[in-house]
Parts: C-alpha cells; structure tokens; sequence
C-alpha cells in the first residue's frame, strides 16, 4: 500500500527539542511532514518553530513515565520516532524509566493506535549483559520495542556531534577552563563520532518508510578515533595547548563518585563540564564503534547510501568560540 504524501502525514517526535531532535525536526520539515513535538516542556520548544511553515510544527506536553500523555501524543499519527534518552539520573529520570519503560510505553500506544512505522534512537554498545546501566536499558528498550512493534526500525549511533553536542563544547570548555585535562582509563578507548544531522537523515529515512523494517542499524562516522586522539584535536582547534592526564578506571571510578556527590549536595548546580557519573567512567572504558556484522549486512551509513560528515569537517566550525580571540583566532585555526 502506497504511503500519502509527506504533506498528508503527521509524526510524533519524542524528545523532539533535545541536541538530536531539533535535527530530526528539521529533516522532517524540510521533506513536508507535519510534527508533532511531544515533549515535557512545550513552552520550552518554541525555538523549532522557525523551522518549519506556520502550522508545520506543533508542540504538545508528553511525558514517558505517563502512559496516558503518551497514547495522546501518538493519536492520529501515522509515524512515530523516540529519541528521549539520558546520560544522567536524576530523581524519577532513572534509565530504567525512561530507556526501558519508556521505549516500552511508546512502543505499547504505537501498537495500540495501530502505528508500525516506529523508530527508536538507541545506542551502540547497548546489551543487555553490559556492566553500563546506560547500555543495559537502553538494550531493554529495544528489547521491549522489537517484541511489541516488529516491524519498527532500531539506530544505534556512537556519540554524535554537532554545534550543540555536549561532547566535543565540554571538551573544549574543559580545555578553555583547566590546566590539566583528566582522560578516563588510558584513553585508548575507540570511537566513531557520527555528525547529528546524518543520524536525522536515517531517521527521516526511516519516517519515508525507505529503511527495512525490522533492521537495526549501526551509525558510525568515517573516523574511528581513540579518547585521546579526540581530546588532543579538540585542543589543536582551539588553540590551547594542554597536560592531558591519564585516570585508571578505578581512580576515575572514585573521582566520578565524589563528584556525583559535590553534585547532589550543591542540587545539581555543579557545571556540566564538571560532572562525571560511574556509569560514564563504565562506558568510557570500551570501544564504541559500528560492529563488522552491521558493515557486511549494510546496516550502516555505507549501506545506505550515505557519505557521513567528519569530524575534521564539521568540528572546528563551532569550536571557534573557545579559542582565546574566537573567531578571529585565524592563525591558530590554519
């Protein structure tokens, strides 16, 4: 059965005013779809607007831990994509209830509204046997989503980038700020930065009903890069010449936890270029990097046709801003 015209269609975006949403929106609009944006904070998504004609856009209150605002966002809709997910637990934002009950409520409304064109934005390295709570719930939320929705189509990113990532900044910000820049484990960890508005594409990919049901994707960058090489080109951006420190995974372990402490006695007012949880430390010390089964079964951006943006591309362009003049620091950025 032919879908109807992007103009015809209506998708619920979950998250859809995060760093990864924003750029999901945007490759939405600009194919005609309308969007729904369900997230906590309508008034906070105003932003998006411009994105989109008058109208295009709609922001309505969801909240994954409520089954019922769920249900209500996917109503009507004929595509659904899920991008909540967390780095950090606070309060009733557990990853359990957000990555794995979550994706599982979305995934129940999307079954009982009849919806099968359901992406879930995961993350590679998630299992369900990981030591990282972050990549055991989000291998349940998969789990979970696979089993209520079969045909719905699964991404697993690496760590994406882009002007408003909070890995490359607080690298940066880190940088600009210290002296000393600590590096978990040995920093020999592998990674493959994938550009956010490549991951986008896939989703809306997905949205068009152009990816395989049922298929999980792997998304990684054209670099695979250790921890270090990555902190080392973020201070050659920038300008600032800086003492990396390498921290055995059991010293960084101990300093994550007096700081997961520093940031709840001062109500979590610590700044994020500060913070530092255990379950990152966890994460931080394995690879993170497209599997070879997801490249020879062309689950990957190869496979899709897609010639991802490098780092080398994307990042020094808004990596500017911390280089001692800003942006006319052209010496240092040649």
């Amino acid at each position: 059965m032919a879908l109807q015209a992007p103009a015809q269609q209506l998708v619920t975006v979950f998250g859809g005013s995060g760093f990864v949403g924003r750029h999901v929106v945007r490759a939405l609009v600009k194919r005609g779809y309308r969007v729904r944006v369900a997230v906590r904070r309508p008034d906070l998504a105003g932003f998006l607007q411009p994105l989109g004609t008058v109208g295009q856009i709609h922001a309505v209150q969801a909240n994954l831990r409520y089954p019922a605002s769920v249900a209500a966002a996917v109503k009507g809709a004929d595509a659904v994509v899920n991008l909540v997910g967390i780095m950090n637990e606070r309060g009733r934002q557990s990853f359990a209830a957000v990555q794995a009950n979550g994706a599982r409520t979305v995934a129940q409304a999307c079954a009982a509204a009849g919806i099968d064109r359901l992406v879930q934005i995961s993350a590679l390295g998630a299992a369900a046997e990981s030591r990282s709570a972050y990549a055991r719930t989000k291998a349940e939320g998969e789990s979970a989503v696979r089993h209520i929705v079969p045909r719905a189509v699964i991404l697993r990113p690496s760590v994406m980038f882009g002007p408003e990532d909070d890995f490359f900044n607080r690298f940066a910000s880190m940088a600009r700020m210290m002296p000393v820049l600590p590096l978990v484990g040995d920093g020999s960890a592998k990674l493959q930065p994938a550009f956010v508005g490549d991951v986008a594409e896939v989703v809306a990919r997905g949205v068009d009903g152009a990816l395989e049901p049922g298929r999980t994707y792997e998304l990684g960058g054209p670099e695979v890069m250790s921890l270090r090489e990555l902190v080392e080109d973020v201070c050659k951006v920038i300008g600032r010449k800086r003492l990396i420190l390498p921290l055995p995974l059991p010293l960084a372990g101990i300093m994550a936890r007096v700081l997961e402490v520093v940031d709840t006695l001062t109500l979590g007012l610590l700044p994020n270029e500060l913070k530092l949880t255990r379950d990152q430390v966890t994460l931080l010390g394995s690879d993170n990097v497209v599997s070879a089964a997801a490249k020879a079964e062309g689950r990957d951006f190869a496979g899709l046709g897609i010639a991802p943006v490098s780092v080398e591309v994307e990042v020094p362009s808004y990596l500017w801003r911390f280089r001692k003049t800003g942006q006319f620091d052209t010496a240092r950025a040649s």
